[in-house]
Formats: structure tokens, C-alpha cells, sequence
């Protein structure tokens, strides 16, 4: 990048307002006229404001005829010095938007003849493509020629593929080079783009069809590290992407691993933390880094160090397709975690390189802003932000065959751009299941156009992780000395019915319109796993009453309307030895510890029969607040003892008549029944959908910290 050393600085803020700061080194910042000039054409700008700041002196000036983007400028003063005019804040105005949003297609389209490169920059007034057959060869250079809308283009003859490629654009008179934002293929740690041809890379197997609503899934949560990377993982592939796709894996212990541990466990579909290109990992190391993947680089290329060869470009793509095609295989979907709400460093991203300015928002001094916590917020209210994050959603789904969505900090993103990606996808696919985090962060956007939870009514058929239902169950996560629900807090105890109830509300007012909103849930990649939070605020009790106690809210999670989340291992109690942040921590905190399964293998037994059950019978998971309300009521039980009834549901499986019970306590407590004769199909010990016992007089004695399940 080459340093400009200017006098002064000017800035277009606005199609017709150029702001000018004068150093007070600079003739005191004192100037009384100023000028545009392109070429031989000069004109005149009127001085409509003058303000004293720290260091200099600011001008806003008005000029009537608009100056055309993407062409130099020079304003000069009236000592006769002279600067260029740089694109400043004009980048985030509507008018620019309008006039530069450009609806065709973006990146490279490969053919053995030929190749096309396109690319959107607006504010460049030069343009090239770099290319380069290995890294040791000369860089071949391409001007692109400039079109409408600010896109650049250029064609070069002949068979591309395997070349490595980049952009130069000049900008405010600097070349910045840059990797295509829509790159597909990368080389190892994403440097360069690669041109590839995807048609060598088809889609492995059938995507999976006749799935209805988003109620039916059970999500399962999954890092494709922490998945195989465990010594007793019984995988050869640890750590890899391939290694997912291994079937009839065992620890030593005999037990089922990875995949089909999965499969066997019942859930529907997994849900994969990020695999696009991601910073945090050198792919060309040893592998010792870890990363979560929340440091995105390339939104639509897949991630190098779950590969066999990070310097291939084609292992990445092919060998995420197998996994993808194995989940398939097995009968069970894949969610993507994506993370559109930021980018790993703004200042070195593609988006900031090849329009500055434009795709992250800023507050009202013009510094980015922070709602993420990770110095930059992506600006989707933008139409070419908008645009991208789209047509990204889309190629996941069209090139990968991806079933779902989990969108990372959901509510930086704006609900015009979270209904149309709803949109878009129900037009190839409406079993596409979208999920996301929808807190309220601190972003530059109004309130009431946020994809946050507070606005979930305008949201109607995208889900939401609902931290009521998590605090509820497990105490406030944020305070981890907190006890919830399943510790035997009967503060919640009124929460509890709520969220059992899908956050909808019985003949009230909900959080959420419809139980397919409500993602319910315990615990997550993120914060203690519910057993380090047990170890903390229950340190006093057995192990074996902790066990219990996290059995039993899971099974609230797995008993309630609306869509149920694990998180991989919870149902073995999973541990990160108190680590609660441990995104980058290494594989002794993050791995998945296989030899728990064996250690729990009675546990895991129950939370299966518990998932079996759900599936079983379309009562526990309704897909609509109209179905809950009319099926679903609470027993009037002393707290803190909750228990509800699904009555007259023979349409939706095969019993008439259930009743859920709840007990948290560490003592027995005996509940009445409305009438007598149930069969008991879940107790303390395990879940028999064929029946267990009879409870033939109309009152029950529930063991300590259970659930059961009673049916007519």
C-alpha cells in the first residue's frame, strides 16, 4: 500500500457536501475559498459551515453539480495547494446505495475457454486482476475495464483452471490488493483465491427430502475438531473432515463413535460450527492451534485445516462434500453455523480493501461500530451487504446441499435481510430450517429493524436460541452460582411452564407467535457446560445427584414444545474442565471425550429413549401456538412439581391421553392424577414406550429429580 502525504484533507460526505479538514500547521487551518477540479474543468465550492476542532479546522462545503464516482478529484485552495477528493461518508448514504446497487452476478465464472472476473468497486478508478499458475511464478496482470453500477470486469482466454488470483483496485489514490469476496476456492490459509471448476466437485449422494416442521428436528451440535480428535475417538481421520464421515467407529470400550454414535443417539440433524475459511489456524502448521471458526476470512470457501491437504484446493471442497454426503447417508441434515455479522480483522478484509467504507456500519462520528464485540459490524441493511450475505446463504445450499442455517449474533443482522434469505430459500427448499442468536446488541441500526428476539413477530418462521428457556432450566448464565429449575428452584417454577409450553403462552401472551420460534436449550459451545456448572454451584452433592439433575433438564429440553438443541456430549455430561470461553483453547479442554459414553452408557440409554419418545408422537412437538393451546395443560401441583397434559391427541400418534411430570427435588414427592389406569412409559430409570407399569389409583410418588411420562 503507498503512503499519500497530503496537506490537507477533503472527503465527499455526500452526493452534494464535501468536508475539508485544514491542519492547524497549515496556514493556521484558515482558507477562504475552496475548488473542485477534474481535468480542465473546475468549479467552485460554497463554504455553508466552519468549525474550530483540536488540531484543525473544518469546512463543509456544498457543490452543485454532483462529482461522478469513480473518477479522481482534486480540491485546491486558495494558496493554490491542492488534495484528492477521497470517498468518505457519501459510501453509506441511500443515494449511493440506489445508484450502485447491481443485481447480476458477481466472482468468477469458469469455463476451459475461458474465464470471467467480476467484480463490484465503486469507488476505484483502476482496477486489475492478478493471476499466477504457482507462487513461484511471475504475476501475470489484466486491466479491468469499468461498467455500469461500479462493477469491473475482464475476460482472459483459455484453460484457468488451478491459477491463483487476487485484485488490485486503486482507491483514494492507494492499490490495495485483495482476495475476491466471492471466492470459492482458496489456497492454504486463504491468501489467494483459486480458480477451480466446480463441476469436478459434485454433490455426494441425494439431498434428503419430506421433512416437515421445524419442530420435528432434535439439533445436535458439533465441532468437526472436537468430534474425532479424542485418542480413544476410535477415528483415523481425527480432527478432519473425513473424519465425520467414518462410520462404525468404537472406543476401545466398545461403544459407538462419532457419526454413528450420532445416528444411533436419534437426533435429526447436526449442526456444524463454522467451516468457512476462517483466521485463528495456520493450516500449514502443526495443528496444534484451535479455533472455534467465529474469525471468518472467506464466506464461501471452505475451511483448510479440516482437510487432508490444505494446499489443495479441490481436497477442501471434495472432502467437506463427503461429509456432508455421509450425514446424508445416515439419514440425519446438516446445519451450518455462519457468521455474517462480522469479519475477522475489518481492516484487512476484502470488503474494507475493495470498498472502503461501505460494508460495515459506523456510528455517528464515523468509527466503526462494535455491537459484536469484535471492532466491526457488518452493515446488512446495505443492498449490496444484502446481496452478498444472500447469494452466500444460497451457494451453501445449492453447491453443498446444507439443510439449515444457525445464524452467529443474529441480531446485528436486520430482518429485511433475514426475511429474504427465509424467502429465497423457500423457494428451493421451505424445510430449510433457519436458526439464530437474536440478542439485542449494541449496533447502529434501529431497534425495531434488529433480527433480535424482541422482534421475533416480524421474524415469523426463523427460530430463536431462547436464553429464557437456558436461564430458566439451568440458572442465570452470567451468574454461575445461580441455580435453575432442575437444581430445585422453585423461583422458576412458573417460568418452567412457560417454556414447557414452547415460550408461546397458554391463553396469554407468549415471548415467541409459534413454538417453531423457540430453540430450547441448556447448553452450547459457548459458556461452562451444564456439568462444570454443576460442579461449581453443586459442588456439595453426589456425583450421581448432579447426574441426575443434568438428565433432568434435558429431558425439559427434549419434553417441550417447540425445536430442541444439545450440545454434543451433554447427554454424557460433557466437561471443559471449567473452562468457559474456550474458543481457541486446546483439544484436552474442547475434545469430546469418548470414554464418557462408556462411563455413562445408562444415562445416554435414557436420553434416547427420551429423543424415541419425542419423535414418536407429534404431541411433544406441535407445530403451531393453536395446537399447543388446545391440547396442552398444567396439572394444579404444589411447586415446585410441575406436570401438563396433552389431551385428546389419538390423531397425532398413538396415545390419546399423556401426562408429564416433574420433580426436582432431591426428596419424593407424591402428585394426584386426574383419573386412574395410566401406563407408566418413563420413570426414574428408563423410557419402554410399550409400557412399564400401571398406575391403577389416581395419585403417583415420584422419585427424586425424575421425569415421568404416563399415557392412556
Amino acid at each position: 500500500m503507498i503512503i499519500i502525504e497530503r496537506l490537507f484533507y477533503a472527503y465527499l460526505d455526500d452526493v452534494n457536501i464535501i468536508t475539508i479538514l485544514l491542519p492547524m500547521a497549515y496556514h493556521n487551518g484558515e482558507s477562504k475559498e475552496f475548488s473542485l477540479k477534474q481535468g480542465d474543468k473546475t468549479e467552485k465550492l460554497a463554504i455553508m459551515e466552519k468549525m474550530q476542532l483540536h488540531e484543525s479546522v473544518k469546512y463543509i462545503c456544498h457543490i452543485d453539480k454532483e462529482p461522478e464516482i469513480g473518477l479522481t478529484y482534486h480540491v485546491v485552495d486558495e494558496y493554490g495547494g491542492e488534495t484528492d477528493l477521497q470517498i468518505g461518508a457519501v459510501i453509506r448514504t441511500p443515494q449511493f446505495d440506489d445508484e450502485f446497487y447491481f443485481d447480476g452476478s458477481l466472482g468468477v465464472q469458469y469455463s476451459p475457454e475461458r474465464t470471467i472476473f467480476t467484480l463490484w468497486a465503486p469507488t476505484a478508478t483502476q482496477g486489475q486482476l492478478k493471476l499466477d499458475r504457482t507462487s513461484g511464478e511471475e504475476d501475470l496482470h489484466y486491466e479491468m475495464n469499468r461498467m455500469e453500477k461500479g462493477v469491473w470486469t475482464t475476460t482472459v482466454e483459455g484453460d484457468l483452471e488451478g491459477y491463483h488470483y487476487t485484485y488490485l483496485v486503486c482507491v483514494n489514490l492507494q492499490w490495495r490488493e485483495a482476495v475476491d469476496p466471492y471466492v470459492v476456492a482458496v489456497t492454504a490459509n486463504g491468501e489467494k483465491g483459486v480458480i477451480v471448476d466446480l463441476n469436478r466437485t459434485p454433490v455426494v449422494g441425494k439431498p434428503l427430502t419430506g421433512f416437515n416442521a421445524p419442530t420435528d428436528a432434535i439439533i445436535y451440535e458439533a465441532h468437526i475438531r472436537d468430534l474425532t480428535i479424542h485418542p480413544n475417538s476410535g477415528v483415523s481421520g481425527k480432527g478432519l473432515y473425513l473424519g465425520v464421515t467414518e462410520r462404525d467407529t468404537y472406543s476401545s470400550h466398545g461403544q459407538l463413535t462419532g457419526l454413528s454414535y450420532i445416528k444411533d443417539l436419534g437426533v435429526t440433524h447436526i449442526e456444524l460450527l463454522p467451516l468457512n475459511d476462517f483466521a485463528g489456524v495456520d493450516e500449514l502448521g502443526d495443528k496444534k492451534d484451535y479455533n472455534w471458526g467465529y474469525n471468518p476470512i472467506h464466506f464461501n470457501a471452505p475451511e483448510g485445516s479440516y482437510s487432508s491437504n490444505c494446499s489443495n484446493p479441490y481436497s477442501r471442497i471434495n472432502e467437506l462434500k463427503e461429509l456432508i454426503g455421509a450425514v446424508h447417508s445416515e439419514g440425519l441434515r446438516v446445519i451450518l453455523d455462519v457468521v455474517y455479522n462480522h469479519v475477522y480483522i475489518r481492516e484487512e478484509s476484502s470488503f474494507e480493501k475493495i470498498v472502503p467504507g461501505y460494508f460495515f456500519r459506523h456510528d455517528q462520528n464515523g468509527m466503526p461500530s462494535n455491537g459484536t464485540g469484535v471492532g466491526n459490524d457488518i452493515a446488512s441493511e446495505r443492498k449490496m451487504v444484502r446481496k452478498f450475505i444472500i447469494e452466500s446463504v444460497l451457494f451453501w445450499k445449492k453447491e453443498y446441499g446444507i439443510d439449515g442455517f444457525r445464524f452467529d449474533l443474529m441480531g446485528i443482522l436486520d430482518i429485511e435481510t433475514m426475511n429474504e434469505i427465509r424467502k429465497s430459500l423457500d423457494l428451493l427448499d421451505p424445510s430449510t430450517i433457519m436458526i439464530g442468536e437474536g440478542w439485542d446488541l449494541n449496533t447502529p441500526i434501529a431497534i425495531e429493524t434488529k433480527a433480535s428476539i424482541r422482534n421475533q413477530k416480524k421474524l415469523p418462521r426463523i427460530g430463536q436460541f431462547n436464553d429464557f428457556f437456558r436461564d430458566t432450566v439451568k440458572g442465570n448464565t452470567f451468574n454461575i452460582h445461580d441455580k435453575g429449575y432442575a437444581l430445585g428452584n422453585e423461583r422458576y417454577f412458573e417460568a418452567t411452564k412457560k417454556i414447557l409450553a414452547g415460550s408461546v403462552g397458554l391463553k396469554e401472551k407468549g415471548l415467541f407467535q409459534e413454538p417453531i420460534q423457540s430453540v430450547n436449550y441448556i447448553e452450547s459451545h459457548d459458556n461452562h457446560t451444564f456439568w462444570d456448572k454443576l460442579l461449581i454451584c453443586e459442588k456439595e452433592e453426589s456425583e450421581e445427584t448432579r447426574k441426575k439433575q443434568q438428565r433432568l433438564a434435558t429431558a425439559l429440553v427434549l419434553l417441550s414444545q417447540g425445536i430442541p438443541f444439545l450440545h454434543c456430549g451433554q447427554e454424557f455430561f460433557r466437561t471443559k474442565k471449567g473452562n468457559g470461553n474456550s474458543y481457541r483453547s486446546p483439544d484436552d479442554i474442547n475434545q469430546v471425550d469418548w470414554d464418557r459414553v462408556y462411563e455413562n452408557k445408562d444415562h445416554i440409554e435414557f436420553i434416547k429413549g427420551l429423543i424415541k419418545l419425542r419423535k414418536s408422537h407429534q404431541a411433544f412437538r406441535f407445530p403451531s401456538s393453536d395446537l399447543i393451546n388446545k391440547h396442552m395443560s398444567f396439572l394444579p401441583l404444589e411447586k415446585p412439581v410441575v406436570g401438563y397434559t396433552l389431551k385428546d391427541v389419538r390423531n397425532y400418534g398413538m396415545w390419546n391421553d399423556i401426562i408429564v411430570l416433574f420433580n426436582p427435588l432431591k426428596t419424593e414427592r407424591t402428585v394426584a392424577l386426574p383419573n386412574v389406569d395410566w401406563q407408566v412409559i418413563t420413570d426414574q430409570n428408563r423410557v419402554d414406550m410399550n409400557g412399564m407399569y400401571r398406575i391403577s389409583e389416581n395419585e403417583i410418588c415420584l422419585s427424586p429429580l425424575s421425569v415421568y411420562v404416563l399415557v392412556k
